[in-house]
């Protein structure tokens, strides 16, 4: 009988072997399976001894774990790897999330350990000073899973909160503008000379310290392997260090050894007059119940320097007091922007209303206004219409979400690939000045070496915009790991036999989930100008059949072209052939693993078998390729 498996989801730190607990090197050496992203797995090859590994790209978060929870239940101690703590916007939390999906029960399913590592704002912490002795909160700003209206209210709740704030995933080739909206948000609540440490790589190789403010951080480098911490009202930087005083100040004297409050006394009522305890003393002691929302003392102090509320737009506050300039070793919260007063919460609360309400609500005030263009304000006031609305309010609010977002929500960013054809290169004046159209002054527009353009465009619309492009007979296909189709021009459209088979694939193939982005390319005739023996899948279409070529690496030092594998293929089984090709690589391809190597990897697709390029140059494939 099989033995049951065990699954070791372990944080191996910042990724200094020194770092990594023993409990974490025991555990990789217990393992015989070991799953993780590339640059996780290099980190930690030092330490491995002959294991099974399964290594993927970014974004293969949930084939990782599923791979790991499959090869478990196979009856193997299976290690799933993440850098800094895996519960840390780590593995841990998707590895159960599988797990429950089939129903896993811990005192009969495969075993699972969690294994703790030191988290990136704890290890960048260390290399800025003290930054985080008070009140925290980390934010990943990555809005692949959690959609961004979440996160900057996240972040402004932290803000006005006076959290010190650690920034995780800040930002990315793609992802630019959620970090200067962070900014914008965070300036909102505090001074602009916030102390701000910035770490790249801690305790990597290519380690990186920056010390900056919160007006100034972003003219440094900040990228997906930086950490940004930012303190909070009283963090103060200290000869190149970051730190948070922890409130000590308050009750005890930092510069004479002798305090003024004996041990029993520090914890008395009366020597903490800001606590809860202390406001409702002096409440029940001035007959004045207490109120039941959170108190707030009416203080002038330098105590009470919680930002609850946006700052006023006045000349910026001067820099928090260095010690050497100051009386004590604190920073003097005077010296910042004084605390507004929120307004005092209503004992009834009101309920929510749902978002697609809020969002007719919004729509039939700004056509009221005439603040809607063209004749969308008359559409919409006649949809509103008394009556109109009356038993379909789903229908009507559905339609106005889809244009609307809530307040202050900006569009999210889409992006698509457009081309007039698959052997078509010409784009008319009508197609282009619509690609202009779309993407108006807030998107962009990339040429690519495969005569297709990127459009990326923030909307809320993104079908109604691909309808568009389509009804302007321009093909549409997501960008990604995808199969892409492509062909030659069939000399300027002159030797258009294969035409209908380029355009039938495009049809069967063209846009699906791949492991990894794949190339399948057609040439009209012998001559193969367009190089498709060069890509993945490479089509020839010669003497009324067609020639199918599998497996070429079009780039590297290593590049070589793809395999002939068969001549003469019928146009009526030429496209079946190449989409059980494209189908057994989707379903058993590993994630992230590229099609030349799937192909060697299996030896055999689709009765095609794979025979070993001729070496040429020895490589050392730094990239990880």
């Amino acid at each position: 009988m099989q033995g049951q498996g065990k699954l070791l989801i372990i944080g191996f730190g910042p990724g200094a072997m020194e770092h990594i607990t023993t409990r974490a090197l025991e555990a990789l050496r217990e393992s015989e399976v070991i799953i993780g992203y590339n640059t996780y797995v290099d980190l930690i090859r030092p330490l491995l001894d002959g294991q099974e590994i399964v290594r993927t790209g970014m974004t293969e978060e949930v084939s990782r774990a599923q791979e790991a929870v499959r090869q478990a239940e196979m009856g193997k101690i299976v290690a799933v790897i993440s850098s800094g703590d895996a519960g840390v916007y780590g593995m841990a939390g998707l590895v159960y999330e599988v797990l429950m999906e089939q129903g896993w029960k811990p005192e009969s399913g495969v075993g699972v350990e969690v294994i703790p590592g030191v988290s990136a704002i704890q290890s960048c912490a260390s290399l800025l000073g003290a930054p985080v002795m008070h009140d925290a909160c980390t934010i990943s700003l990555s809005d692949h899973l959690t959609p961004w209206d979440t996160i900057i209210r996240r972040v402004e709740a932290a803000a006005a909160a006076d959290f010190v704030i650690a920034l995780y995933n800040p930002r990315s080739g793609r992802r630019t503008r959620q970090i200067v909206e962070t900014q914008e948000m965070l300036l909102r609540y505090r001074d602009s000379q916030t102390p701000v440490g910035l770490v790249k790589s801690a305790y990597r190789e290519r380690q990186d310290v920056v010390m900056t403010t919160l007006e100034d951080m972003l003219n440094h480098d900040i990228g997906m392997l930086t950490t940004v911490i930012i303190g909070n009202s009283s963090t103060m930087m200290y000869e190149g260090l970051m730190v948070t005083p922890r409130g000590y100040q308050r009750k005890y004297t930092l510069n004479t050894a002798e305090q003024s409050l004996r041990p029993h006394e520090r914890l008395r009522t009366e020597a903490e007059p800001w606590s809860l305890g202390a406001m409702e003393a002096r409440s029940a002691a001035s007959g004045k119940a207490a109120d039941s929302g959170p108190v707030r003392a009416a203080q002038g102090s330098a105590d009470t320097a919680l930002q609850g509320q946006p700052r006023a737009d006045a000349p910026a506050a001067q820099p928090a007091a260095s010690p050497a300039r100051s009386s004590g070793t604190a920073v003097l919260a005077a010296e910042r922007p004084a605390a507004v007063e929120p307004a005092p919460r209503s004992a009834a609360v009101e309920p929510r209303a749902d978002a697609a309400e809020l969002a007719a609500e919004a729509l039939t005030r700004l056509a009221a206004g005439g603040k809607l263009a063209g004749g969308a304000a008359s559409r919409w006031l006649d949809a509103a219409a008394p009556g109109s609305l009356a038993g379909t309010p789903q229908q009507v609010t559905a339609a106005a979400v889809r244009t609307t977002p809530e307040p202050g929500r900006k569009a999210p960013l889409f992006e698509v690939g457009v081309s007039p054809g698959v052997g078509n290169k010409k784009f008319t004046a009508a197609q282009m000045a619509l690609l202009a159209q779309c993407a108006s002054e807030e998107g962009e527009l990339e040429y690519t070496p495969e005569h297709q353009i990127i459009l990326r465009v923030p909307t809320f619309e993104p079908d109604q915009l691909v309808e568009e492009l389509r009804a302007a007979n321009f093909i549409v296909v997501p960008i990604g790991d995808v199969i892409k189709v492509k062909a030659c021009d069939f000399c300027n459209m002159e030797k258009d036999d294969a035409v209908p088979m380029a355009n039938h694939l495009q049809a069967i193939i063209g846009g699906i989930s791949a492991p990894k982005e794949t190339s399948v390319a057609l040439n009209g005739c012998g001559m193969a100008c367009y190089g498709a023996v060069l890509e993945d899948i490479g089509i020839v279409y010669r003497k009324g059949g067609y020639d199918l070529f599998l497996g070429g690496k079009k780039f590297g030092r290593n590049a070589h072209p793809a395999q002939p594998v068969a001549e003469g293929i019928p146009g009526d089984q030429i496209g079946e052939i190449v989409e059980r090709i494209v189908a057994e690589y989707k379903e058993k391809g590993h994630p992230n693993e590229r099609f030349h190597k799937f192909f060697k990897r299996v030896g055999v697709i689709q009765g095609f078998r794979h025979v070993d390029a001729p070496v040429t140059v020895e490589v050392n494939p730094v990239c990880g390729d």
